[in-house]
């Protein structure tokens, strides 16, 4: 007797992506989960953000009305196995961060990052300036992350992008949140800064081509959740009032993409809260965004 058929189940990677437009040897993505914590010092959770943004990714529509494509089937989106954060010095998993990503970038693969908090950044950022001597970093934070240390750790999250500019320049975008030591530093640094006072009121077209033309052909693009607005993503460790909305966050994307070559990217500080399934969704869409504007879009 024949079996009856029956509906399968979404497959569990991002996107619910069928095998034959998800397999790593055909995909122009790679979808790169970091459950990283280790350093964060307020809210605690970040480490649920890649099982939260991958979960909600399944149930996404996955056409881009947009592009008007299917974005998955123009590019392949494969998704590795998280990679384990647990266990071991955070000295050897940023090591271990830095070598699957330099791996991924020497395959061709596009790797986007799913955290994970952000000290998850200069591991990768050190993997793309091997590859792209000539990177510019394109951060969309509330937050400087330019601390020498912070609590006496140099590869803190507070201190990501400081590692960040010792590598290649830094565009830091809706920044409204630093210490005195930053404020200090930041004329000293290789980095140009756009506060989210003088940009977030403003018409686009008057900050966005002034970010493009400080950014280098070849750009690593790190998008901290809490440069969105919290009314729009409240499901951050901190929070800051006073930031983006989604329209301003993904025409800047789309912009850079369009006049620079995006090589690699990371989405990071999701702090999944209980009945807020809308913030997660929010991050897959942005990362289902972001490749097809990395991947498929052709360049000015």
């Amino acid at each position: 007797m024949p079996l009856k058929t029956y509906a399968a189940v979404t497959p569990e990677n991002f996107g619910g992506i069928p095998e034959e437009s998800s397999k790593y040897e055909t995909s122009r993505a790679v979808i790169f989960p970091i459950p990283l914590e280790r350093t964060t010092t307020y809210e605690h959770g970040t480490r649920n953000g890649p099982n939260a943004i991958i979960a909600a990714s399944r149930n996404m529509e996955t056409w881009d009305e947009e592009l008007g494509i299917e974005t998955f089937a123009k590019i392949g989106i494969a998704t590795l196995p998280a990679i384990d954060t647990a266990e071991g010095t955070l000295e050897k998993v940023l090591a271990d961060i830095h070598a699957t990503e330099l791996a991924l970038l020497s395959d061709g693969k596009f790797p986007l990052a799913l955290g994970g908090e952000h000290s998850l950044t200069p591991p990768l950022v050190s993997a793309a300036v091997k590859k792209f001597p000539d990177l510019t970093v394109l951060q969309i934070d509330a937050h400087a992350d330019l601390r020498e240390a912070y609590q006496g750790n140099p590869a803190s999250h507070a201190s990501a992008m400081r590692r960040v500019v010792e590598m290649c320049p830094a565009v830091q975008v809706a920044i409204r949140s630093l210490s005195v030591e930053e404020a200090e530093a930041i004329p000293h640094l290789r980095t140009k800064v756009y506060w989210a006072r003088d940009i977030a009121r403003a018409p686009l077209e008057k900050w966005i081509p002034r970010v493009i033309a400080d950014l280098s052909q070849h750009v690593y693009l790190t998008v901290d959740l809490d440069g969105f607005d919290p009314a729009y993503m409240p499901a951050t460790g901190t929070p800051e009032p006073g930031g983006l909305d989604w329209y301003q966050v993904t025409t800047l994307i789309r912009e850079v993409a369009q006049a620079r070559k995006i090589v690699a990217a990371d989405v990071v500080e999701l702090l999944p809260q209980h009945g807020d399934h809308a913030s997660d969704f929010l991050a897959a869409k942005l990362i289902y965004k972001i490749l097809g504007y990395a991947l498929y879009m052709k360049r000015k």
